[in-house]
């Protein structure tokens, strides 16, 4: 497909990698933080199988970062989330909420800390960093927070490791689970870090130029193309199975991290001040009124994922909405994320789902939905 065949505006920005993923493949793209990503290399299931067999490459370039730099810039990221930053250290990452005074989620990103008062915020989709910098203002902290010329690309499969160690060498083996170093590709400025939005084993590489875009993408799939590498997207279908959060479907500003499950991201307990710790502690003491949970859906393949809401019934009750739903061809079921009124919330409860007029049963089943303890992701570095 040439670019002739898209309709672009000077409005939403292009990734360093577009005119690659044009060149490989892409036939369709979505708007995510502004900018535009390609979600669409041909047939998904296929995609989600060269994601788990092999390997796959995704322009990630969305994951937009906010920087935040200055002498308060460790006391400033704390104020932003209710995670414990306490024993972070240089050279790692965390998984992190933001909230605000309603203790309602407005992202969930990965944190890298690059130095002593130097840290990233690796975005899903929103606008954190009009949010952090209206926090500043009158913070009485001194930061500096800015979005600095840094784009993501994700290689992630079983594969992903040997394409590595043909790209930087051995040393890459040491790479630790959530941890990142900084590295050069033939000039090519980069962060590496064992990350990525997949479930499977993968890679990160933050490119810290974005001229290099073109080559850093091809050098990839060049060094990958003995073991399997394919241009793809980021797999509804695997992120699905792993129970990983997509913002604005299955987690927005309305939802605490109590209904996720996410208790273990919320510090309450120090003297660690942050935005909605009088609400979050307000919500543990009073309970939650409502879960998320896992479904299987007991229909016909669904033929994609949900484009919309689908309401939870019990009898003539609505009882809360499916976020996220797949066919997974690994688990021949369909299964989904959902929110649902706390007295549904126990696996094994039988509910329905209201999909285009029709009604079909779910039953409330453990999630993730495959690879529950993360072993696949977090395992060392593997041929």
């Amino acid at each position: 497909m040439n670019k002739k065949d898209f309709g672009f505006g000077t409005q939403i920005r292009k990734s360093p990698y577009f005119d690659a993923t044009v060149r490989w493949g892409a036939k369709g793209f979505s708007v995510y933080n502004h900018m535009y990503i390609p979600r669409d290399f041909g047939d998904p299931e296929q995609n989600f199988w060269n994601l788990i067999q092999t390997a796959i490459l995704c322009d990630v370039a969305v994951e937009r970062q906010v920087e935040i730099t200055g002498d308060d810039a460790f006391k400033f990221i704390q104020l932003l989330t209710p995670r414990d930053l306490s024993n972070l250290s240089i050279g790692q990452c965390k998984y992190v909420l933001i909230t605000n005074a309603d203790g309602g989620i407005l992202n969930d990103p990965v944190l890298l800390r690059l130095g002593e008062n130097h840290f990233w915020l690796s975005l899903g989709d929103s606008d954190i960093l009009l949010w952090a910098q209206g926090v500043a203002i009158n913070s009485n902290l001194d930061v500096k927070i800015t979005e600095p010329d840094v784009s993501p690309l994700q290689l992630q499969g079983p594969n992903s490791g040997q394409i590595m160690i043909n790209l930087f060498g051995n040393s890459i083996k040491d790479l630790k689970y959530y941890w990142f170093r900084e590295l050069e590709l033939d000039g090519i400025p980069l962060i590496v870090s064992r990350t990525g939005w997949s479930s499977e084993f993968g890679y990160e590489l933050f490119l810290r130029d974005g001229t290099k875009g073109n080559e850093l993408y091809e050098k990839i799939m060049e060094a990958g193309k003995n073991f399997g590498i394919k241009p793809g997207h980021t797999s509804s279908i695997r992120r699905i199975e792993g129970g990983m959060l997509s913002y604005h479907a299955d987690a927005d500003i309305h939802t605490n991290p109590f209904e996720l499950g996410l208790d273990r991201l919320v510090n309450l307990e120090s003297n660690v001040d942050f935005i909605g710790k009088d609400a979050l502690k307000k919500i543990k003491k009073e309970g939650i009124k409502r879960k998320q949970v896992g479904l299987e859906i007991n229909c016909e393949r669904l033929s994609g994922p949900n484009t919309k809401f689908w309401p939870l019934k019990f009898q003539t009750k609505t009882i809360g909405k499916v976020t996220s739903a797949v066919y997974s061809p690994r688990l021949k079921k369909n299964i989904a994320l959902a929110i649902v009124d706390i007295n549904y919330s126990k696996t094994g409860s039988k509910i329905d789902v209201l999909i285009n007029d029709q009604i079909f049963n779910c039953n409330v089943i453990e999630k993730p939905f495959f690879d529950p303890k993360k072993k696949i992701t977090s395992k060392s570095f593997q041929f």
